[in-house]
């Protein structure tokens, strides 16, 4: 057995060897050119299978490539797009803000050229009241002749001068009346004009938030100064009248038209120096001015309840003051808002003011304005001081951190 295994694994050592012999003799006879031709073949196929590799590479990379570029063009254009209709939309913001502001512009000037009017109206009218005084005088002074003539009968003459005098008379009633009615239809045509005027300025004052909101503009930003009711005229003066009224609007009411320190007596109090702003069709009493910070607002609780400063300068009215003009009916409370560019805002509230018992608790109702969410509405706020914080949720002292009041809700 075991020669036979020898047998067989010699068998094929020899057959290899043989043919080992074989290549090498077609080798030895072959010439040494082709040889070189051969490796040469070699070579250049496996260069060609490389190359044909790499083509194969590079194709597939450019339709990737291809792929990638045309998301990227489908990105661009939609971006495009946007951008686009978001420069559409902003011209049309920027001329609707411009009509706004051309309609705001005629507005205010037919305003003014109606006031003009309107004072020379009052004027005329004055002037025809005081001929109609002079008038009425005259006949009153022929109505006693005539009673004294009762007896006796008038001449021809004295019958057609009472006639003439009645009949001018009568005229000038006429058109008394028609120049209060013309004065009458000037003020509704103001009042009117002071509406749109108004919500031209909120809409102008929305435009311009949503433009600082949409480009995010960080700018310096100005400090605006308090000034809860219109700054004083400077020119006014003291004016004392016969009968005090009970506040400045019974005044204007009275016919009063300039703006100044009166006195008035509100029901049930004493009476008390006030200045009452005329304007807007109606009167405003102040009850604090604040314009360059030459007074110092941080005071006790004792001056806000009686009031300091001077109704000439910058003031506060007086808590007490301010509390016997309210309890007597319905007010407005307007504030108004000015920063040393001259930018104004305002904002008006239905209110309530309660007594000293309540800690002069105030509760506000919004009614219009410019001032977005200026104070806590439908809330009891109680007056504070920095001697005396009336803010018994939070620890900390508004007035005596900010150097002035607060209204602490409760």
């Amino acid at each position: 057995m075991k020669i036979i295994l020898v047998f067989l694994f010699l068998a094929p050592l020899a057959l290899s060897a043989k043919a080992e012999k074989d290549y090498s003799f077609f080798d030895a006879a072959a010439p040494p050119e082709t040889k070189s031709r051969f490796a040469m073949l070699d070579d250049v196929r496996i260069l060609a299978n490389g190359l044909l590799q790499l083509g194969h590479g590079l194709k597939d990379f450019v339709h990737k490539t291809k792929g990638q570029m045309n998301d990227i063009f489908q990105k661009l254009y939609i971006f495009d797009r946007s951008f686009y209709e978001l420069s559409l939309q902003t011209s049309e913001i920027k001329e609707e803000e411009e009509q706004l502001r051309q309609t705001t512009a005629r507005l205010q000037i037919n305003n003014e050229e109606i006031k003009n009017l309107s004072q020379e109206m009052n004027s005329k009218i004055e002037d025809l009241i005081q001929n109609k005084i002079q008038l009425q005088e005259k006949v009153w002074g022929l109505e006693d002749k005539v009673t004294k003539l009762a007896i006796i009968q008038p001449s021809t003459q004295e019958t057609k001068e009472i006639s003439s005098l009645k009949a001018f008379v009568e005229q000038q009633d006429n058109h008394i009346k028609q120049l209060l009615k013309i004065v009458e239809d000037q003020h509704v045509q103001l009042d009117r004009q002071h509406n749109q005027i108004m919500e031209l300025e909120d809409k102008l004052n929305h435009i311009e938030l949503q433009e600082l909101a949409e480009n995010s503009f960080t700018g310096e930003q100005t400090e605006p100064e308090a000034v809860p009711f219109p700054v004083r005229n400077a020119t006014a003066v003291t004016h004392q009248p016969d009968g005090a009224a009970p506040d400045c609007t019974a005044l204007y009411n009275s016919g009063t038209r300039a703006s100044g320190i009166y006195t008035i007596k509100p029901n049930g109090s004493e009476a008390f120096d006030v200045y009452c702003e005329m304007k807007f069709g109606s009167s405003w009493t102040v009850i604090q001015n604040r314009v360059d910070g030459s007074l110092d607002f941080n005071q006790t609780w004792d001056a806000y309840t009686n009031g300091f400063g001077d109704l000439n300068e910058e003031f506060w009215l007086g808590l007490n003051k301010t509390y016997s003009i309210t309890k007597q009916g319905d007010y407005i409370l307007r504030i108004e808002l000015q920063d040393w560019r001259d930018n104004q805002r305002y904002v008006e509230y239905a209110f309530s003011l309660g007594g000293p018992e309540t800690d002069y608790t105030l509760q506000l109702s919004r009614v219009s304005g410019s001032i977005p969410n200026a104070l806590p509405e439908q809330t009891e706020l109680k007056f504070s001081t920095a001697d005396r914080d009336m803010d018994i949720i939070n620890d900390f002292n508004c007035p005596e951190n900010y150097l002035g009041i607060s209204m602490a809700g409760i």
